[in-house]
């Protein structure tokens, strides 16, 4: 792990009142290590993400191919119709790997890796399309060991997004196609599927489902705070804020860990009034937005690519952490980064760990995908 790691009195996201410590009594015994709360034993379906799923569809292509759709060699866009055969051609001219994808499942599938046992402490519902990319996302999703429940629609084709690379660049295409169908009425009110939202005790959702089912947001957001447990909410992109405002204010007063990055902080900030780009100051405006729950003090942490990820610690508080080292040279890929992170974080939340130790498997999860092409991760973790 980095070295310099702050030596920062525990914080422990919880409503319960810390009982007033006695002097410690110099005894080995009894060294904060040893006497360290082992971690929560997990069951299935304690952590729960909804969003958008993407099947992700990488391949060595070649120049001919990025001319041909209007493509640069470095960038993300959303497909438009000229893109649309782009998915079936890729697929038949070039040699394909296929991941699940799309934020929050990314971040979902990370924190079932992390975790690795026992399999299916994650669900994930999400909408897509009765065709093959459907079945393949399907088949992923078992293989991430992750409890995938889809709501399966015939109007619109299975999300996917097309990862076209050349030498160490590489041009995401995004066709949201089914993602956008998610139905509360149809998928989420269903008895079965509440069951399963019920059994969870950490919610998490990206920005970008806003965007979809708003509804089925505050459902699941009044939910976690009508019964005193944690729903996490990521800021996604700087156009949430920005185009999403309302909705996004809708959720807020729910939000008990709100993350974001550098940017999206910084259009949050501008959006909301706050009248400062510091950070740090952003942070804490954002914590102290009107809140449900008074039980838990919301949390707030923003990453900020090599730079140190800043935590608010309840009042005036804010923390800096390091992130782990990296050789520049060591770097595959940074596009995961920010849900690799979250992944991390969410596996030791759910166990009830410390968030300093959030913050530490955040770093740690990011620090494995960027040396890797695409959202994707070893056999196994080694986190300590």
């Amino acid at each position: 792990m980095a070295s310099g790691e702050p030596r920062a009195k525990k914080l422990r996201l919880s409503d319960e009142k810390k009982e007033k410590k006695t002097p410690e009594k110099k005894t080995p015994e009894k060294t904060p290590e040893s006497s360290r709360k082992p971690p929560t034993k997990l069951g299935p379906n304690s952590l729960f993400g909804m969003g958008n799923p993407l099947l992700d569809i990488s391949a060595v292509v070649d120049k001919d191919f990025l001319e041909k759709y209007g493509l640069k060699p470095n960038d993300q866009i959303l497909a438009e119709d000229k893109h649309k055969a782009l998915f079936d051609e890729i697929v038949k001219k070039f040699k394909v790997e296929y991941h699940a994808g799309g934020a929050t499942q990314n971040s979902i599938k990370i924190a079932q890796w992390m975790i690795q046992d026992p399999h299916k402490v994650c669900t994930f519902f999400g909408c897509i399309g009765e065709d093959k990319f459907g079945e393949i996302l399907k088949q992923k999703s078992e293989e991430a060991h992750v409890d995938a429940y889809y709501y399966e629609q015939t109007e619109e084709p299975t999300g996917t997004c097309a990862a076209c690379i050349t030498g160490d660049n590489r041009s995401l295409v995004a066709n949201l196609a089914a993602a956008n169908c998610y139905k509360k009425d149809k998928h989420l009110d269903l008895k079965e599927n509440w069951k399963l939202v019920e059994k969870a005790k950490v919610y998490y959702i990206a920005g970008f489902f806003l965007t979809v089912s708003l509804e089925s947001i505050l459902k699941v957001a009044k939910h976690a705070s009508e019964n005193n447990k944690l729903f996490t909410l990521n800021l996604s992109a700087p156009f949430i804020s920005q185009f999403f405002k309302d909705a996004l204010m809708e959720v807020m007063p729910y939000v008990d860990v709100l993350f974001g990055n550098e940017t999206e902080a910084a259009t949050f900030s501008k959006e909301q009034g706050f009248q400062t780009e510091d950070i740090e100051e952003i942070a804490k405006k954002a914590e102290a937005l009107p809140k449900v729950n008074k039980k838990r003090p919301r949390i707030v942490v923003f990453t900020q690519g090599k730079d140190g990820t800043i935590m608010t610690k309840g009042g005036d508080k804010v923390e800096t952490f390091p992130v782990l080292k990296i050789d520049q040279k060591d770097i595959v890929d940074t596009n995961g980064a920010g849900d690799a992170f979250v992944g991390g974080f969410l596996s030791e939340l759910v166990q009830d760990k410390e968030l300093e130790q959030c913050v530490k498997a955040g770093h740690y999860a990011a620090n494995i995908i960027i040396r890797r092409a695409g959202c994707t991760f070893p056999e196994k973790p080694d986190f300590h």
